[in-house]
């Protein structure tokens, strides 16, 4: 991987492919490894950027303040991609539809996947969930942490191990113990989102969304392109949370027209 050095670390990526350039976002639970089986098929018809974000893979924890958005700002002049297509999932989701607030002119198209919705309400057993990943770390049990955060994202609530790609776990597992450790670090020093409003999106605009997932966020996904105007839902129904390692050739079959625009 090639790094990007600053104050504060540095941020690693990897570039493939060549012709327009598309960006994709990693979830809050991975890195940019869960678009492994994605990136080939964008790589044919464009220039594929990932990344990953501060304190995931191989990304330096941040040692000071410093912004998701800016992050790939700077990533992109670096590069030398005054315009992208940007794909997010998960938190990666929220990072990118935060830049298209920011930078609208930067943006040609936008894609979402199981997004997060600001200020939402979360179900009880979301909570749970929450409370169980605490209570883990707080016991020094990162296995243990690792496990609840497997069940909810990868598993999700609507199948058994035994219905998901045996490899999968075994990719996840590793960016997922990295994100762990330094979360507390991301959090405390990172400025967050601002809680942009969807509505105020002015670029074509693609949602996806797993039929498996938690219906948190199969409830936002359905707010998400209502709210964005002309957005596209697009529903998965063989994936859990994450798209891209549950269904990677559908979502590349969709990706490919949307992105050609």
């Amino acid at each position: 991987m090639l790094a990007l050095a600053d104050d504060l670390g540095h941020l690693s990526y990897v570039v493939s492919g060549d012709g327009p350039p598309v960006v994709l976002v990693h979830a809050g639970v991975a890195d940019h490894r869960m678009w492994d089986a994605v990136a080939p098929g964008l790589a044919e018809r464009h220039t594929v950027i990932r990344y990953d974000l501060r304190g995931f893979g191989e990304s330096a924890p941040p040692s000071g303040p410093f912004s998701e958005t800016g992050d790939l700002c700077r990533l992109l002049d670096h590069l030398g991609h005054p315009r992208v297509r940007l794909v997010g999932a998960s938190w990666g989701g929220r990072v990118a539809l935060e830049f298209t607030l920011a930078h609208p002119r930067r943006v040609h198209s936008l894609a979402l996947l199981a997004p997060p919705w600001p200020g939402y309400d979360w179900s009880a057993d979301m909570v749970a969930y929450d409370e169980a990943e605490t209570a883990a770390l707080a016991a020094g049990d990162l296995d243990a942490a690792v496990r609840v955060n497997l069940d909810m994202w990868l598993r999700g609530p609507a199948r058994d191990w035994e219905d998901v790609g045996a490899e999968l776990a075994g990719l996840l597992r590793e960016p997922m113990r990295t994100s762990l450790v330094n979360q507390d670090a991301v959090a405390r020093h990172s400025r967050g989102v601002t809680g942009g409003d969807p509505a105020a999106v002015r670029v074509p605009t693609l949602v996806g969304i797993g039929r498996l997932d938690v219906p948190d966020f199969q409830d936002i996904a359905r707010r998400c392109a209502a709210a964005i105007p002309d957005a596209e839902l697009v529903e998965f129904a063989t994936a859990a949370h994450l798209v891209a390692l549950d269904a990677p050739a559908e979502l590349t079959g969709r990706l490919v027209p949307f992105l050609a625009r």
